[in-house]
């Protein structure tokens, strides 16, 4: 046992989730590696849209074992069902906007609600979100895909106000909104056509590159969203 608490991975049967816990696994910083998929079997089932499967997995953490000091919200929606994201206005669909909101904020917010009192309330924790570059405001440029980046946005908006939240609880703790990359997964695989290859990562290699940036950033750098080689980004 290295005392190190446990590592939560939830959303760990996707692309990038899956290959975070592995890489922490092989890591070995933690004692324990807990994933958390709504496709896996209880107690390792999650679905992050029903506050009360959200509420149960926290209650089994608390009950099994270390607290966790790194938790790691690896879910996100783009696209399902043939429902693309949104080119232009006539697009904008309210049950995809709903849904979308579903999955990329308010899920996450259930997340934190039941997830970040587990952490101690002493000694560096961390506590990340996987974002994307496009929820960034002041970097939009081109505009579209409506839903994806309100949800995004919102989401961002939600990192910032929890990390104010967390630092009175533990002066310590990093709560922070990472951005990946363009990764090869499922998510991003109808977006990939104009995608340098040097531009397009492997889920392994992104998996490193986000615990790399995990590791140089610090507790004065809370509440902020970074991408994947640690560059800030603007909100």
């Amino acid at each position: 046992m290295t005392g190190n608490g446990s590592a939560i991975i939830i959303g760990a049967s996707g692309g990038i989730g899956a290959a975070l816990a592995d890489a922490l696994q092989v890591d070995g910083h933690h004692d324990v590696i807990h994933r958390f998929a709504r496709q896996l079997p209880a107690p390792h089932s999650i679905d992050i849209t029903d506050e009360a499967s959200v509420a149960a997995a926290a209650a089994w953490v608390h009950d099994s074992g270390p607290p966790p000091r790194l938790v790691i919200v690896a879910t996100g929606l783009l696209h399902a069902q043939g429902q693309q994201p949104e080119r232009k206005l006539a697009d904008i669909n309210a049950d995809w906007m709903a849904q979308s909101f579903a999955v990329n904020t308010i899920g996450p917010a259930l997340i934190a609600k039941y997830f970040l009192p587990l952490l101690p309330r002493r000694g560096r924790t961390v506590f990340a979100m996987l974002s994307a570059r496009v929820g960034s405001i002041g970097d939009n440029r081109s505009g579209g895909w409506y839903s994806y980046r309100a949800s995004k946005a919102a989401l961002n908006q939600l990192v910032r106000s929890f990390a104010i939240a967390e630092a009175r609880r533990n002066p310590d703790a990093l709560v922070v909104a990472l951005h990946p990359g363009t990764v090869d997964t499922s998510l991003s695989a109808p977006f990939q056509r104009g995608v340098p290859i040097e531009k397009l990562t492997s889920a392994a290699a992104a998996a490193v590159n986000l615990q790399r940036t995990l590791e140089t950033l610090t507790s004065a750098e809370t509440g902020r969203i970074f991408a994947w080689d640690g560059s800030e980004i603007i909100p």
